[in-house]
């Protein structure tokens, strides 16, 4: 039913999974999938008893490369045989475009009824709706535009009547890089999260996303995010893996005679991220690397190598002034004072703290307590 030409299938949205587990689980993320786990059961238990569903909101932080991904894939895994899951995923380029993570999440949930159901589960307000679903194209630009508020709060009540119509499988809603998420999309769900003052929601939604900018002044999708995590039933950081768990990983890739000097290398060189730690194995695997002590004095340049090709688009996707001051460290040193930088990025005291702390939740630089912290574990 889709009228959207430039909505990508929403039916596989997640990057390619991230194998930061061995035998086919999750590394050290217990308590993230017992979460998971009970939040799905209590959804499924409320719907099967005929009574008030018991969903929620669950929310997984964590940097770049930390899994959330593959969390939220294997949560989709153990979820799809009693529940429906709905996929979004939040894109860099796509922030501005409205409804972008809506249409995801609802198109194939509605694409499963005829075109009088729809309607019915849009309570009479079909025209309005149909556009940010991408069920009809947008008005024309002379046309009065919708009113916001109406749009979201007919989103929120179109899920709710869905929810009801899903009772035999509840819906899961599973949203990855929350964070470049349109706002239209995440002031939905806002809306749909405080539809009951009891917090028992229809349908159990899931959102990951990095690490939110601290302060009390945050606006936009910051703002919303940290709303939704305030109404969460739990609100989870996901933690780097530790030094049995990345020797498990070097030893399950590079065969089990990885010893304990290699694989403490390796956990110092990534800090136990585990994407970076799969692309370094993998670079190891590739260049026959012996993982042995010999060769962990290797394995600082070969990361060196691995990150180097992306590192521009990773400091430019922060944005403009973490851009700005990455620029400004480039020149004057890393260990520059903050007065020196704020000159010559053009900026705030404060604002130099809060980029150099995205910079640093992305690992593009580091700060001395973090080196003095490294060199102390290893």
């Amino acid at each position: 039913m889709s009228s959207d030409p430039e909505q990508p299938s929403p039916v596989t949205p997640f990057a390619p999974m991230v194998p930061d587990g061995s035998h086919g689980g999750l590394l050290e993320r217990d308590p993230e999938l017992a979460a998971a786990a009970h939040a799905v059961d209590e959804l499924v238990a409320g719907a099967t008893a005929g009574g008030p569903v018991r969903g929620g909101i669950l929310v997984y932080r964590g940097e770049a490369g930390i899994g959330k991904t593959t969390l939220l894939r294997e949560i989709q895994r153990t979820a799809r045989d009693r529940c429906t899951v709905l996929t979004a995923r939040g894109g860099e380029t796509l922030t501005s475009v409205p409804f972008h993570v809506t249409r995801q999440l609802l198109q194939p949930a509605l694409d499963r009824f005829d075109e009088e159901d729809v309607r019915l589960l849009c309570g009479g307000h079909f025209d309005l709706l149909a556009p940010a679903l991408g069920l009809a194209p947008p008005p024309s630009a002379s046309a009065a535009p919708a009113d916001p508020q109406g749009v979201r709060d007919g989103l929120a009540k179109l899920l709710e009547r869905l929810a009801d119509r899903l009772r035999d499988r509840p819906p899961v809603l599973l949203v990855d890089d929350a964070h470049w998420a349109d706002a239209e999309s995440l002031a939905w769900l806002d809306a749909f999260t405080r539809i009951r003052r009891d917090r028992r929601l229809p349908a159990l939604v899931v959102l990951a996303h990095r690490p939110l900018a601290e302060g009390p002044q945050r606006t936009g999708v910051p703002a919303v995010l940290a709303a939704l995590a305030d109404r969460a039933v739990v609100t989870l950081g996901l933690h780097a893996l530790t030094l049995d768990a990345t020797a498990a990983l070097a030893r399950e890739t590079l065969g089990g005679h990885a010893d304990e000097p290699f694989c403490r290398e390796l956990w110092s060189v990534t800090s136990g991220n585990p994407y970076e730690t799969v692309e370094l194995l993998a670079k190891a695997r590739d260049r026959m690397l012996e993982p042995v002590a010999g060769s962990a004095s290797l394995l600082r340049g070969l990361g060196a190598e691995a990150r180097g090709g992306g590192l521009v688009a990773r400091v430019e996707e922060l944005g403009v002034g973490p851009t700005q001051l990455a620029r400004a460290i480039a020149v004057l040193g890393a260990d520059s004072t903050p007065g020196l930088l704020a000159s010559l990025a053009g900026m705030s005291p404060t604002e130099v703290a809060e980029h150099a702390e995205l910079l640093r939740q992305a690992r593009i630089v580091t700060t001395r307590a973090d080196r003095e912290a490294q060199t102390g574990r290893a």
